[in-house]
């Protein structure tokens, strides 16, 4: 199930979102590069925070703080609408493209803990 470029723009894209109620607002990507910190505990994400509102390299907090296989900086590559958790997918279809120089992001808690997430690509 590898989507190339130019079709199937909305084929499963309407399913799981029917639920979310934020998730209709964004049609315009159906598919984001996405990176992300993940911490099982509040007060460790709000450290990861700090860091980032410091000036800190996304990739860099997220190797240093996330408590999943971030090894590639948090990366979880190109990701489209249907595939994501609810919670999780509602925030970063939101958020506008940044570099993990300079990251817009976004936040949300889980069944799997606290996330911090941005997009570096949007299609």
């Amino acid at each position: 199930m590898a989507p190339k470029g130019k079709s199937g723009d909305k084929d499963k894209s309407k399913a799981k979102d029917a639920g979310e109620a934020k998730g209709g607002k964004t049609k315009g990507a159906q598919s984001i590069n996405v990176r992300h910190i993940l911490c099982e505990k509040h007060a460790k994400k709000e450290e990861a925070l700090a860091k980032l509102n410091s000036g800190s390299k996304f990739d860099e907090v997220a190797r240093e703080f996330s408590e999943d296989k971030a090894r590639s900086g948090g990366s979880l590559g190109w990701k489209t609408k249907g595939t994501l958790m609810p919670e999780f997918e509602a925030v970063a279809f939101e958020l506008a493209a940044s570099t993990t120089n300079s990251p817009k992001w976004g936040e949300c808690k889980t069944s799997e803990g606290y996330h911090i997430m941005m997009v570096e690509g949007r299609k």
